[in-house]
């Protein structure tokens, strides 16, 4: 069983940053594929990033450029910097770690992060 858990969220002016991690513990994430989805207000849950065991990363288009994903295995923790913020980044940003066996799913969820950029 992992457990996730999140950190960094807050309020950010248009133009600012903010960094977001997520410390992992019960047991190492380092072979699984972690990431980061967000949710808007009455909108659909988005995949922003993800970053397989070996450092890969892909993003969604709109961040592309803005935020960047890194890893820490030592420190079980996975980290999304986010700087150009936009009013339409505010979300909650939920940390993810995706199946051993099928990276594509999504294993277990963190409790979320708010994360609100004012204009």
């Amino acid at each position: 069983q992992v457990r996730l858990v999140e950190s960094g969220g807050g309020l950010a002016q248009a133009g600012g940053s903010l960094r977001l991690s997520c410390a992992a513990s019960g047991s190492t994430v380092s072979f699984r594929t972690m990431g980061w989805y967000r949710q808007a207000p009455e909108k659909e849950r988005e995949l922003v990033a993800n970053i397989s065991p070996s450092g890969t990363s892909n993003y969604k288009e709109s961040v592309k450029g803005r935020f960047a994903i890194s890893r820490d295995n030592a420190k079980n923790t996975v980290y999304l910097q986010m700087n150009s913020l936009k009013p339409e980044d505010t979300a909650v940003y939920y940390c993810f770690a995706a199946k051993l066996s099928r990276p594509s799913d999504v294993n277990y969820w963190g409790q979320g992060a708010q994360v609100t950029v004012s204009s």
